[in-house]
């Protein structure tokens, strides 16, 4: 009998660090961003990097312009749509700048 109480604990250890692991898995995806794809949004974002722009007064990548307007990758590039459309950027060499 004693057997048996030392398998179902260890059985019971085992069926515990699978939940562990996705814990882990959810606190990791709450960490991402959620970016909401509307006209609305997407103004703002194009406000954001606009003026990270024109406060830089150079010729910025990506990244930058996203650490510069404290904003994420996606919410730059929304933003930056909307500017291309409206033909207030230029772009050369991988970097973007105001028209």
């Amino acid at each position: 009998m004693a057997e048996k109480k030392t398998t179902k604990k260890a059985a019971a250890e085992k069926a515990v660090e699978p939940k562990k692991a996705t814990v882990k898995k959810s606190a990791t995806a709450a960490k991402k961003a959620v970016v909401a794809f509307n006209a609305e949004n997407a103004g703002f974002k194009a406000g954001d990097v606009y003026q990270a722009l024109a406060a830089a007064e150079k010729a910025l990548t990506v990244k930058e312009i996203a650490k510069a307007a404290k904003i994420s990758e996606e919410e730059t590039l929304l933003g930056l749509g909307w500017l291309f459309k409206e033909g207030k950027l230029v772009a050369a060499d991988e970097k973007i700048t105001l028209a």
